[in-house]
């Protein structure tokens, strides 16, 4: 949901962060990979992971526009999270460097998928649907945060 959520946001923010956001979250979720593998320990990584949905889901249902340094900040922080999960449940069996590689990948896949659907908010009468996919993403995060999901 976070990573749909990043290329929703970034449809919203405009060049340069549309394509700007989802080159940074998969740079830091690497980050976070790396931590996660090299056994470094993160507080509360769940939280953060249902958060980064939450938060994230709301600047889409809002057409939040901030400053880009917040933006890149939010994103990068909550990459980490994603990463560092990734890395620590590592299966025993996978090359460390194929398995990030994967999870990198496909994560800029996700944020494709949010770019192309926030893309549709170019045009005022579809920007009510982009934000409500910015609602649904804040009710996952919540169900998630909650153990619902």
């Amino acid at each position: 949901m976070a990573m749909v959520a990043v290329g929703l946001w970034g449809a919203f923010l405009r060049k340069p962060a549309i394509w700007q956001l989802p080159v940074i979250f998969p740079m830091m979720m690497a980050f976070g990979g790396a931590l996660g593998i090299a056994g470094v320990q993160i507080p509360a990584v769940e939280f953060g992971i249902a958060l980064s949905s939450i938060v994230l889901g709301i600047m889409v249902a809002l057409g939040a526009r901030v400053h880009l340094e917040i933006a890149y900040f939010l994103v990068g922080i909550f990459a980490i999270f994603h990463g560092h999960a990734h890395g620590t449940e590592l299966p025993s069996a996978a090359a460390p460097l194929v398995y990030s590689f994967g999870f990198v990948v496909s994560t800029g896949l996700l944020h494709l998928a949010g770019v192309g659907v926030g893309m549709l908010a170019e045009k005022p009468e579809r920007v009510k649907f982009v934000k409500a996919v910015g609602v649904a993403i804040v009710f996952g995060g919540t169900a998630f945060l909650f153990g619902i999901a």
